[in-house]
């Protein structure tokens, strides 16, 4: 058979035998929430499910312990799905809650959906290979397990050794409470440590001898706020302090340490703001007599579009449609939004994912059409940085009812309900069916790599200078210095 020869149909038909086996490994995965680099209960679960279909493995990709590549086929045009599994801190929540409520106070939970995404992925990756296997179709079939997206940005290490070196086009999604394509450049970053040295002393008998640490985070911080006024609108700077010197109020804290995370929708903005940050610190820190150290923790870049994938993309999910919501799930979403969502909450969504603000139903059961062109999604994500090397295209799906913040409880308590498991699926096959489209399509492969020389405008995402220090694949959610 002819690569123009393969239906659509059939690769929706795999993706519903498959769809119960791939939706109990999401429910797995959502019980054993673990945190960036940490995925090694789930990342044991998904490799099981690819070897048990016959991919071949390869495991510690990047450098990482809980990145693997399953892959199928050695002839044809490559594609690749990308998944996530990472929980995060303190989100335990029991599923169908409609109040917060947990076993496990402080506990990991799959604020992000994460749990679904990652299956979601495997799910369209097989799928798409048992039905071009059945038509004899070539290509290469690839899954990419990547960990550690929520604060740890592992598709960065993936991509800075190789890993996606071959591709001719990636695809992913990601839960959310709209049905669209996503056409939209994200915010690039960079995290990194801010540690002030001091000397400690008596507050009361000797102050003069000490030089606090703690003033020069707090100078830090206030030159921050004053260079706010004087920097990009879209661009933003977020931090902890995460060591303020102890307790005491009656010592002069010598040592204290900010995390700072700074965002813009392009990296040389990125760039030019940590370079003022890091003057703003040096500047603290004379001004108070101690010293700083920087550690860097983590870079990530913007998000390029691609058109011509997206419009497929579109055209896919306008074909396969929303996911089939019931009476029950509609019923939950009522409850839902009733009891633990307000108006404030509905309306952010809708502003931040560019929504309808008056839907009349709980859950979101059309399409959007495409953005008329690109916009910025003030949110960020290491998709973005496979964006750069590999034509990239992603769905979002109403895994949730409309209203709920992500990163909290609200996301989580729907983690395991019949609604999630069904937009999980319609994302697999919008991905599968999209990536079915460049197999059989030279041409938009050829558009599409055409797209990513245009937007990347001659720049080498292998050159940007912070990008190229001397970071260190992480082994768990814990600072590594």
């Amino acid at each position: 058979m002819q690569n123009d020869t393969l239906p659509l149909e059939q690769v929706l038909a795999a993706i519903d035998a498959r769809a119960p086996a791939f939706t109990a490994l999401a429910d797995r995965i959502f019980d054993m929430p673990e945190l960036r680099f940490e995925e090694v209960k789930s990342v044991a679960e998904q490799i099981a499910a690819m070897e048990a279909e016959g991919f071949a493995i390869t495991r510690n990709v990047g450098g990482l312990p809980t990145a693997f590549m399953a892959e199928s086929g050695d002839e044809g045009p490559c594609v690749a799905f990308l998944g996530e599994f990472d929980a995060l801190a303190g989100l335990s929540q029991e599923p169908g809650a409609l109040e917060p409520k947990t076993d496990t106070p402080g506990a990991s939970g799959h604020g992000c959906g994460h749990n679904l995404l990652g299956s979601a992925s495997a799910l369209a990756t097989v799928g798409l290979r048992d039905a071009l296997r059945a038509a004899g179709v070539k290509a290469r079939v690839r899954y990419y397990g990547c960990p550690a997206e929520e604060g740890g940005s592992g598709k960065t290490y993936m991509v800075r050794a190789g890993a996606f070196d071959g591709v001719d086009a990636a695809f992913t999604w990601h839960p959310c409470v709209f049905n669209f394509v996503q056409s939209a450049v994200t915010l690039g970053n960079i995290q990194a440590y801010f540690r002030f040295t001091g000397r400690p002393s008596h507050a009361a008998m000797s102050p003069q001898v000490g030089r606090s640490a703690l003033d020069a985070m707090e100078l830090m911080n206030i030159g921050i706020n004053f260079m706010r006024e004087h920097m990009p609108d879209d661009a933003r700077i977020h931090y902890s302090i995460i060591d303020g010197g102890g307790i005491s109020p009656n010592v002069v804290q010598g040592q204290a340490e900010g995390l700072y995370l700074i965002r813009a929708p392009r990296s040389e903005d990125v760039e030019s703001l940590y370079a003022r940050v890091t003057r703003i610190a040096e500047g603290a820190a004379l001004m108070t007599d101690t010293t700083f150290e920087v550690f860097l923790d983590r870079v990530t870049a913007e998000m390029l579009p691609n058109r011509p994938l997206e419009e497929a993309m579109q055209r896919k999910f306008d074909e396969i449609g929303a996911p089939p919501f019931d009476k029950a799930d509609f019923a939950f979403g009522d409850a839902l939004q009733k009891a633990a969502l307000t108006q404030e909450d509905i309306d952010a969504c809708a502003v931040a994912y560019g929504g309808p603000d008056d839907y009349s139903k709980s859950f979101h059961d059309a399409v959007l059409p495409i953005a008329a062109k690109p916009g910025v999604l003030m949110g960020s994500t290491d998709v973005a940085d496979v964006s750069w090397v590999v034509p990239t295209a992603q769905c979002l799906t109403a895994t949730h009812a409309i209203g709920t913040p992500f990163h909290a409880w609200q996301t989580v308590t729907q983690g395991k309900l019949p609604s999630a498991h069904k937009a999980m699926v319609t994302a697999s096959k919008v991905m599968a069916a999209t990536a079915l489209e460049a197999v059989q399509d030279p041409d938009l492969l050829r558009r599409a790599r055409e797209e990513l020389t245009k937007r990347l405008k001659g720049r080498d995402y292998f050159q940007r200078s912070t990008l190229n220090a001397d970071l260190t694949p992480p082994t768990s959610s814990v600072r590594q210095h």
